[in-house]
């Protein structure tokens, strides 16, 4: 009863919830999950998940979800191998978004590159994105006529000590200039960041399998999380054969 309660929470919320990872059965399970709305990955989650093959994990799970949004990361630090690598990526299906961080390595802009891929119908995800002014000179090369992401990194703000929300509210401003680009709230850190993404008005926000977990925690009774905290530390004391 409880997760159904949670379920019919979390669909009420405007912020659409994509699945962060890249472990096959965890995205698979979630793809059975109506509130999940799309997917993203990138290449530190697929080494963290096991994957060897990119080209066939992908298109492993492209094979089985095809109704919403994932997006698939390149892997180069050079802009011509890139543009090869987004655009084959960008040909293994119609719901797939082609990750593109904001600059290489050596700091470089990639937008000349996003330019061109959105201008040519490729659907971008622009990723890593931490300052204002690189979602200004983001905004200012999407195509307003194909569909795009801009990925906000509100969590590693949050890491540095640096409220994000300011940040992420001008950011939606920003995108309110083109239509077709959506303002992502990634690097979610706990729940808490949902709802924050809401009151934002972004229109995705990352999860990660740990935190999806912790969706049972929604408006949960705080007196008897309280009482739950009490019995875990009761429980383990107890476990461990502590004595004084």
């Amino acid at each position: 009863m409880r997760s159904y309660r949670v379920m019919i929470t979390v669909t009420k919320l405007k912020v659409k919830i994509f699945a962060d990872g890249a472990e096959k059965a965890s995205m698979l399970d979630m793809s059975a999950k109506p509130f999940i709305k799309g997917f993203t990955t990138n290449p530190t989650l697929m080494r963290k998940g096991g994957v060897n093959n990119y080209a066939e994990f992908a298109k492993e799970i492209l094979a089985s979800i095809k109704d919403r949004p994932i997006s698939f990361e390149v892997f180069s630090d050079d802009f011509t191998e890139m543009e090869r690598q987004a655009r084959v990526i960008a040909s293994w299906g119609k719901n797939v978004y082609v990750k593109i961080p904001i600059t290489n390595t050596k700091g470089v802009s990639s937008l000349p590159l996003v330019m061109r891929l959105t201008a040519s119908g490729i659907k971008v995800n622009v990723t890593a994105i931490l300052t204002l002014a690189q979602v200004q000179a983001t905004v200012k090369v999407l195509s307003p006529h194909v569909a795009s992401v801009v990925s906000v990194f509100a969590g590693r703000i949050a890491d540095t000590g640096v409220d994000p929300v300011p940040l992420m509210k001008k950011s939606k401003t920003l995108l309110l200039k083109n239509k077709k680009a959506e303002l992502l709230w990634a690097s979610t850190r706990e729940v808490f960041n949902i709802m924050q993404a809401e009151n934002v008005g972004c229109h995705i926000v990352t999860v990660s399998n740990d935190i999806l977990k912790k969706l049972d925690k929604w408006g949960y009774d705080l007196e008897r999380l309280s009482l739950d905290t009490v019995r875990m530390f009761y429980e383990d004391g107890k476990q461990a054969g502590y004595s004084l």
